[in-house]
């Protein structure tokens, strides 16, 4: 395992048991964005999984996230399993949610990278250090 994973499985540890513990009051909120508790179901051994992210852009009912691992060349678990399964369930401002993922393209993903990396520059950062192409996966309300 890469110490990055290492590293990276601690911080979201103990994250998610802060932003458990005080239901989203404490560690509600990074950056100025959203902190969502995405589960998924695990691409290789069907577990439920849980990590802590943010979302830099809402519109509507959707959550937008981004599978950058901070611009590391491999994509992250938690993307790989919903590409696998894309019924997830979320946390956010205290309430739980069914959701359905999917990956923006084309013209969506460019609108919607501009924006998000208009208010959150870091993510730009990210993809200049990686040569993929960082996913944004939009979540909408299942149905």
């Amino acid at each position: 395992m890469v110490a990055k994973d290492v590293v990276t499985k601690f911080v979201t540890r103990f994250h998610q048991l802060t932003f458990d513990l005080s239901k989203g009051k404490v560690a509600g909120k990074v950056g100025g964005m959203p902190v969502v508790k995405l589960t998924t179901v695990g691409s290789k051994s069907g577990q439920r999984r849980s990590t802590m992210l943010t979302s830099p852009l809402i519109e509507g009912d959707k959550v937008v996230l981004v599978a950058s691992y901070g611009g590391d060349d491999r994509n992250p678990a938690w993307y790989r399993n919903l590409a696998a399964n894309p019924d997830v369930e979320i946390v956010m401002n205290g309430t739980r949610k069914s959701m359905r993922a999917r990956v923006a393209e084309g013209d969506e993903r460019t609108r919607l990278w501009e924006t998000l990396t208009a208010g959150h520059a870091n993510y730009a950062g990210y993809q200049r250090k990686t040569s993929r192409q960082i996913p944004v996966v939009v979540l909408e309300p299942a149905a």
